[in-house]
């Protein structure tokens, strides 16, 4: 699956889990999804924790998080002269 198909799973809705963004519309957040991860849970895990989760979403979760990594912009408040 290409890279924006994968990225049209995350959405954003106000009324969903207060506009965080969140996989297909479901109450399941990119934010929980990566806390997740960071604590070791496994994609299988995480697929049997939320059985509305597919594979291809936790593709979309982690491509999604790359996507805002690699906007971020690194400033140098202390330069070295």
């Amino acid at each position: 699956m290409n890279a924006q198909r994968l990225l049209s799973r995350i959405t954003t809705h106000p009324d969903v889990m207060v506009g965080k963004p969140t996989i297909r519309g479901l109450r399941i957040t990119v934010e929980q999804i990566l806390q997740a991860l960071a604590n070791g849970r496994t994609t299988k895990q995480l697929i049997e924790d939320y059985p509305e989760l597919e594979t291809e979403d936790i593709q979309a979760f982690l491509l999604h998080a790359r996507e805002l990594v690699s906007e971020e912009q690194v400033f140098n408040i202390n330069p070295t002269r």
